[in-house]
């Protein structure tokens, strides 16, 4: 393996500031299992919101296949502009209270993710990180209407376990904040990653609700005050929006219900956090819950289900109409998003990504 301290350079006034030691790292890349473009609101949230100064970042020539995931350029009028390749970069960040973190954030590599894994790996150890806490989103058949739900996984079971009333085994394919998860723990790094649960018929828009929740998460993990504000205003919109497309319907209104009526049959009486829960209270087996998600995803009901919702202009051809600064660059940095226009593919078979697992799996 080449040096993995050649893949990444640094700013050496904020890198060599003791200021920039022990500090908790967040880890928030697109690429993989971005259902309601969860993490991409999130990194832009942060970014957007807080005050920031760059720490390194990484050499994207090197781990980046341009062709498989071109970047986005503008061409206007008579020229071009406005050209935005791919970045891996690490920055410092201060919360709410003015609390300093650290944030990883751009596109997962394409490439050489042993030797970035290790360049990550490298940091940790360089900047003290006491804990690293990752980020993405997966589609669930769970309703709009209720609380958005986790799924932790780590090394750190003080804040899992209170979190998670199973404990599944599954195979799914691989994204780098996983093998980032592995190699960290293997190097006796403190790891926490967490999987947001987006309803399945708006995985593919941008759902400000479930970024709320991504941050939310985040923040109680790391002990950070992350903002949440302008998210939860413009969540508040679509939600409006998505209320009155369902009242002008009975047969959304029955879907919806439907699917409330099986969220609540798994949380009715069961003190926990997570969906799932067998109606005797026992843990669902790895068997059974894979089975489960996998067989509703691919049902003639979750099909019907999705495309009722898309005739009734549930999510539409036209994309609910609400407005958000960089939106529109919101798909630029992961090949699954629709960029330029925020419409999304027909819900159903395309929900699960190619890039994710072989359906939605709550520990993906």
């Amino acid at each position: 393996m080449l040096d993995p301290r050649t893949l990444y350079t640094t700013d050496t006034d904020v890198f060599d500031d003791p200021g920039s030691r022990g500090l908790p790292l967040l880890v928030s890349l697109t690429g993989f299992m971005d259902a309601g473009q969860v993490v991409s609101q999130v990194s832009e949230e942060l970014l957007e919101v807080l005050e920031h100064e760059p720490v390194a970042e990484f050499d994207a020539d090197q781990l980046m296949d341009y062709r498989g995931r071109r970047p986005r350029i503008t061409f206007a009028e008579d020229h071009l502009t406005d050209y935005r390749p791919h970045r891996l970069e690490l920055h410092r960040l201060y919360d709410g209270l003015g609390e300093p973190f650290l944030l990883l954030t751009g596109a997962e590599p394409d490439l050489q993710w042993e030797r970035f894994a290790s360049a990550v790996v490298g940091l940790v150890e360089d900047l003290d990180v006491p804990m690293t806490s990752w980020i993405h989103a997966i589609p669930m058949p769970v309703p709009h209407t209720r609380p958005i739900g986790v799924t932790l996984h780590g090394n750190r079971s003080d804040l899992i376990d209170g979190m998670n009333a199973w404990r599944p085994t599954a195979e799914l394919q691989a994204s780098i904040g996983h093998v980032l998860e592995l190699r960290l723990i293997e190097a006796g790094h403190d790891v926490v990653g967490h999987v947001i649960h987006v309803p399945h018929y708006l995985a593919e828009a941008e759902y400000p609700p479930a970024a709320v929740a991504g941050l939310e998460y985040l923040g109680a993990t790391a002990g950070l005050v992350l903002p949440t504000d302008r998210l939860r205003e413009t969540g508040r919109d679509v939600e409006r929006q998505i209320a009155r497309q369902v009242g002008n319907s009975t047969e959304v209104q029955s879907v919806v219900s439907s699917l409330e009526k099986r969220y609540d049959e798994y949380a009715d009486g069961v003190a926990r956090k997570s969906l799932l829960v067998k109606d005797n209270s026992e843990l669902a087996s790895a068997e059974e819950l894979g089975a489960a998600v996998e067989a509703y995803l691919a049902s003639p009901q979750a099909e019907e289900e999705s495309t009722l919702l898309w005739d009734t202009e549930f999510l539409g051809t036209t994309p609910i109409d609400y407005d958000r600064s960089g939106a529109e660059d919101g798909g630029a940095d992961h090949e699954d998003a629709s960029p330029g226009t925020g419409a999304a593919p027909k819900p159903g078979a395309s929900d699960r990504h190619d890039d994710g697992p072989d359906g939605a799996s709550p520990t993906g």
